[in-house]
C-alpha cells in the first residue's frame, strides 16, 4: 500500500472549509498529485478534493488527472477509495479510460489476480498509468496483504500467478516478506488473520424446554 502521507499545511487549508469549493485551488492539488504518483505517498482526501473542484468546474477537467486519482485509490484496496472517487465521477463513468480503471479495479477487488497482470500489462493500460511511479509495487503489496490473511501454505506457482513474478523477482519477493519457499510450496507465517480457530457451538436449552420434550418423548 502507498506509504502514508504527512498532509502539508497549504494543501490542509485548501480541503477544510469554504477554500475546498475555490476553482483556483485546482491546479495546487493536480500539481500535489502529480507529487503523489511520484513519490510514491497518497492522500485521498486531496485527491476528492480536485475530484469536487473538477464536479462543480467541469471546464477544469484533465482526464490524465481523473486516470492518477483512480490509480492511487487502487493502491488503497480493499478500502473503498476507489468507490469513493467514482461517487464524484458520474459524468465521467462512461468515458473508456476511466472504465478501463474500473475494470482493473474489479479484478482486484475479485482476488482474480493473474487475469489482472494479464490485463494490466497490455500497453494501453501501461500507457494509462505511466506518472505512476512504483504502482506494479503496491499493488503487489496489496496483494501479498490478502495472500497473508487467507493462506498458511500456497503453492509456489499459484502464488507467482498472483502476484505476477517468477524467477530471482519471486524468491526476492517471498524473502521481503518473510515468506519461506521449499518444494514448490511457500510457507507464511501464522498470523491472527490466517491462524485456524477453533469454533465451540453451544445450545443452552432451559429445563422447562427440557421438560417438555422428554414429556413428549413419553407419549409416543
Amino acid at each position: 500500500m502507498s506509504a502514508a502521507v504527512e498532509r502539508p499545511q497549504t494543501i490542509q487549508t485548501m480541503i477544510d472549509g469554504v477554500e475546498r469549493y475555490n476553482p483556483e485551488n485546482a491546479e495546487v492539488l493536480e500539481d500535489y498529485l502529480a507529487a503523489q504518483c511520484k513519490n510514491g505517498e497518497y492522500d485521498l482526501m486531496a485527491n476528492l478534493a480536485l475530484l469536487k473542484l473538477y464536479q462543480f468546474n467541469p471546464k477544469l477537467t484533465k482526464k490524465s488527472v481523473i486516470v492518477n486519482v483512480l490509480g492511487k485509490a487502487l493502491t488503497a484496496i480493499p478500502n473503498p477509495d476507489f468507490n469513493l472517487c467514482m461517487y464524484l465521477l458520474a459524468d465521467h463513468v462512461d468515458d473508456a479510460h476511466v472504465q478501463s480503471m474500473i475494470q482493473l479495479q474489479q479484478l482486484l477487488e475479485q482476488a482474480r489476480y493473474v487475469e489482472f497482470w494479464k490485463v494490466f500489462n497490455e500497453q494501453k493500460y501501461r500507457d494509462l498509468v505511466k506518472d505512476i511511479a512504483g504502482l506494479d509495487g503496491a499493488i503487489r503489496a496489496v496483494i501479498a496483504k490478502v495472500v497473508t490473511m487467507s493462506y498458511q501454505t500456497i503453492a509456489a506457482p499459484v502464488l507467482q500467478g498472483y502476484i505476477g513474478l517468477a524467477g530471482t523477482a519471486f524468491d526476492a519477493f517471498c524473502k521481503e516478506h518473510q515468506w519461506t519457499l521449499e518444494n514448490g510450496v511457500v510457507s507464511i507465517p501464522i498470523n491472527k488473520d490466517n491462524e485456524a480457530k477453533t469454533v465451540v457451538v453451544r445450545e443452552n436449552i432451559k429445563f422447562e424446554q427440557l421438560t417438555k420434550i422428554i414429556g413428549f418423548s413419553n407419549e409416543m
